[in-house]
């Protein structure tokens, strides 16, 4: 019995010490560089060895210069050596002058070991989640829920997005919580999918359960206040606004392109169509006018009218902003920063933004005042007109020519501004916009393709009859080109007059002659000149009548809209880098090419704003579908997966739920086939969704910021949705879609404006009253209500804006005339009860769609009673509160006081 004793003993050590030996020879755990390593270093290190600085030679930003020599003449890291490893041997370092990082706190012990393990391990440079291409995902198992025996999980899964959300519930001991009430629900699913409160048919049929909730949601979708309230969404993407901004911030005419955006989203354009013809309609083959609309996505950039400066200037920074816009909008990318230096955190290098600059460098706009090119909107009979002008030039000419005239029908390009012409003599750019030669005045232009022309068309205007205007070939001495008259113009107009035919590149040599008039008077203000190809056939039956027509159409004055076209290769431009990012510093030729850290590009693309389109909507480019989704979501939740919606890059929010946004990534692009509507209907349809907002002690502590979506999204309503709610739940509302922007009133003395004389004229009948989409944005003086609830003044590109909370929105809503004058409607409709009870509860009602409880009963029966009292004993009060009409008596204004603070409660300005 002893020796058996001893002997089980003995056996027990020896596995005793097996196992020992075998933890200790275990290999430690491989350190992943993307979540342990690059924190580290990008919190302690790459602000001296990053895109920036490279001190001592030495750069943790790219692989290549980490293990690369530095200015010792050897590698600071040297994979699988940590002891012969300066970068680690200088962490360890007790000198403070030579301990890195250099006089800042030295890193915690288990910084330098995790530092030390992963040069050991190799050094291995892992790649950012971001940047790789999210794989296939495996839906987490169902076993997650027998566990959980809450009744608030029975029937929580709805679709596959709850299994993902219940695993981490799961993980963090935590439950869903229970559904939301139907009348909560269905207001919150209004108000996420149209912008609007749900109205009462549509909740009564869902309520009694005439209708299931997947019906309602696609009601709810198929209705076209979905694309005006998405439609808000992207517009702050786009940057739109009614004003060219900067200091004069002149009115632009680019509602067109905001009816565009509603139509698309309405008819669940693909994202991917959606992307290419907002990049590159132009590029399209025979683009539609559709098409050409899309292109002002980046025609809202800002345009400077000031006197005196550079246009060239101001053009670059247009450029620039498209690249900094399309990179914030479709990869969650700050490439900002990359302008002037390497990425100081992820891996873009300093000359991958001028090759995306390459990309958008050659368009025809540049910083005119006229905001050239402008798509020109013809009327049916005009449009009559074009079609025959372009059928005839088809006939007797080739396609090639046939289009130039069509183009420039369509926009009139491409021609010469005047802001080219140089070395003046007696003359000089008049108001920044047009040439201004007085008697024997000359300037030049210099790099003119004529295109074998045998006419020049000219846009000017003149106050003179008589003058001479001369243009010869490269300098005074030159052979003659042209030479004509101009007279007197009711205005801008274009003339041609004949010119010799010539093929190569040239300088135009411009002189005038007047000598009856003032020596200090223009003999004419020229625009811009241009060239089109000679049309052949003028000798052939119906020219006369279609150059007439032609020259009408291109002189008649329509509706407009700034939009991109494409530089001819006459004109194309030569993009260069910019040392240090100056525009004024221009160094080496840069050609266009995508960062190499993301997906490679296809040689069948073209090397132009189309190619690059195509390239952001691969399904190989890991960021686009990512972005869309996170984006999404965050309308939805109010936070996104990704919790900072302009940013993927390693110093960014890690996912909440990695797998969860690759997930929906993947099947956005194959399953939904870049749907947006499938997109939102399948979030909406999810338990997660549905949940109770309602907050208790353990969540509240566990998960104060709802990360883990234990409850339902509980956030306040965007700037437009609560003046909107206003509007729609007093019955003034107007469903009045599309159009120029409109002016509901605002307080007198808003807006001041220079230069122009405009001023705020407040719209008048339904106008007054229609959507906040619709509303005229200036970006100097953006519409007051909708800036205190944080909309966007949109001088660049928001895709995420900043929710605050202050006593000015309170002020908003009390005392602006257009919630006051909402209240004063919902009042109205509440004296249709005779019972101050009643008519209080069915205000309520209307508002929310809920029953109003007790206490709120009495609070709000007070505030009427309170109110009544002191509107009869100061009857004059009424007028001065409610000017809105002539005959209002003591119970209307009470009801209206009411009216307001329900509009002001928070179940009121919140979605849940």
């Amino acid at each position: 019995m002893k020796r058996r004793i001893i002997t089980t003993s003995f056996f027990v050590i020896i596995i005793g010490i097996v196992i020992l030996l075998v933890d200790y020879l275990k290999p430690d755990p491989l350190i992943d560089f993307s979540t342990q390593v690059k924190p580290i270093l990008n919190k302690n290190c790459i602000a001296c060895h990053g895109g920036v600085k490279k001190s001592g030679g030495f750069s943790l930003l790219f692989e290549e210069e980490a293990f690369a020599d530095t200015e010792s003449g050897h590698p600071a890291i040297i994979p699988g050596n940590a002891a012969k490893s300066s970068f680690i041997q200088l962490l360890k370092e007790d000198d403070p002058e030579l301990r890195m990082p250099y006089q800042k706190a030295r890193l915690s012990e288990e910084e330098i070991e995790l530092l030390t393990q992963w040069v050991n391990q190799g050094a291995k440079w892992g790649e950012h989640w971001a940047y790789s291409l999210p794989d296939k995902v495996n839906i987490p198992e169902t076993v997650q829920v027998a566990g959980i025996s809450s009744e608030n999980t029975k029937g929580f899964i709805k679709n596959e997005i709850d299994y993902f959300i219940l695993r981490g519930l799961d993980n963090n001991d935590l439950e869903p919580s229970s559904p939301a009430e139907p009348n909560v629900i269905s207001r919150r699913l209004s108000m996420d999918i149209t912008g609007l409160p749900i109205n009462t048919d549509l909740y009564e049929s869902f309520n009694s359960g005439n209708i299931s909730y997947e019906n309602m949601v696609d009601d709810l979708l198929s209705r076209n206040s979905y694309g005006e309230k998405w439609a808000s969404w992207w517009l702050d993407h786009a940057r739109y606004a009614d004003s060219k901004g900067y200091e004069k911030d002149m009115g632009r005419s680019m509602w067109e392109y905001r009816d565009w955006v509603i139509r698309a989203l309405n008819k669940d354009m693909p994202f991917d169509q959606f992307t290419v013809e907002q990049l590159a309609g132009d590029l399209l083959p025979n683009p539609s006018v559709d098409q050409l609309i899309a292109t002002a996505f980046h025609r809202n950039t800002m345009n400077n009218d000031e006197g005196g400066t550079d246009d060239e200037e101001f053009r670059v920074a247009a450029v620039i902003d498209r690249v900094n816009t399309t990179f914030e909008v479709w990869q969650s990318t700050t490439i900002g920063c990359v302008q002037c230096h390497s990425h100081t955190y992820d891996p873009f290098k300093h000359e991958e933004f001028y090759n995306l600059m390459a990309f958008f460098n050659n368009t025809r706009d540049e910083d005119t005042t006229g905001d050239e090119p402008n798509l020109k909107f013809y009327d049916k009979e005009q449009e009559i007109k074009l079609s025959k002008v372009y059928d005839w030039i088809l006939k007797n000419n080739n396609k090639e020519v046939a289009e130039a005239y069509n183009n420039f029908m369509k926009y009139l390009e491409p021609v010469y501004h005047a802001h080219l012409a140089e070395n003046y003599t007696n003359g000089s750019l008049a108001g920044s916009q047009s040439i201004g030669l007085r008697d024997n005045g000359s300037c030049y232009i210099k790099d003119v393709y004529t295109q074998g022309a045998n006419y020049i068309y000219l846009r000017y205007s003149s106050g003179v009859d008589a003058s001479t205007i001369t243009i010869r070939k490269d300098n005074p001495e030159g052979e003659i080109l042209a030479r004509f008259k101009t007279n007197k113009t009711q205005g801008r107009v274009i003339h041609k007059f004949p010119f010799k035919k010539i093929n190569e590149k040239t300088t135009l040599y411009i002189e005038a002659e007047n000598p009856t008039i003032s020596a200090k008077t223009p003999t004419s203000y020229i625009s811009w000149i241009a060239f089109l190809p000679e049309v052949k056939g003028s000798e052939s039956p119906g020219y006369s009548e279609i150059d007439k027509e032609f020259m009408e159409l291109i002189n008649t004055k329509t509706p407009t809209l700034p939009i991109l076209v494409e530089n001819p290769d006459f004109q194309k431009r030569t993009t260069r880098f910019f040392e240090r990012g100056s525009w004024l510093s221009q160094t080496d030729t840069i050609e266009p090419g995508t960062p190499h850290v993301l997906n490679d590009w296809k040689s069948e693309w073209p090397k132009n704003r189309l190619g690059l389109s195509k390239w952001l909507v691969s399904k190989e480019n890991p960021l686009t579908a990512r972005t869309l989704v996170n984006r999404v979501w965050h309308q939805l939740f109010g936070r996104g997966i990704v919790a900072s919606l302009e940013d993927m890059g390693s110093q960014s929010d890690a996912p909440s739920h990695p797998e969860l946004l690759d997930w929906l990534a993947l099947r956005f692009m194959n399953e939904h086939e870049w749907s947006i509507k499938s997109l939102v209907k399948e979030i909406v349809m999810s338990g997660t969704y549905r949940q109770s907002s309602m907050n208790n002690a353990i969540l509240y502590q566990k998960d104060p910021e709802n990360k883990l979506y234990a409850r339902g999204p509980r956030t306040r309503l965007s700037a437009e949705q609560i003046r909107d709610q206003a509007l729609a739940v007093s019955g003034l509302l107007s469903d009045k879609m599309y159009g120029p922007s409109v002016m509901p009133p605002q307080p007198e003395g808003v807006w001041q404006t220079v230069y122009s004389g405009e001023y705020w004229v407040e719209s008048k009948g339904e106008d007054k009253y229609r959507r906040a989409v619709y509303t005229y944005l200036k970006r100097t003086s953006p519409y007051p209500s909708i800036v205190t609830f944080d909309g966007s003044s949109r001088e660049v590109s928001t895709v995420r804006r900043t929710v605050t909370n202050t006593p000015l929105q309170a002020l908003v809503t009390l005392n602006d005339p257009v919630y006051l004058e909402a209240a004063y409607f919902l009042a109205k409709y509440m004296t249709k009860f005779d019972d101050p009870d009643n008519a209080i509860a069915s205000g309520y009602y209307k508002a929310l769609m809920s029953e109003i409880d007790k206490n709120k009963l009495i609070s709000l029966k007070t505030l009427y009673t309170n109110s009544i009292i002191e509107f009869e004993q100061q009857a004059e009060s009424i007028r001065e509160f409610l000017p809105v009409e002539s005959e209002v008596d003591a119970n209307l204004a009470a009801l209206t006081v009411v009216a307001n603070a329900i509009m002001n409660l928070d179940e009121f300005l919140t979605k849940s």
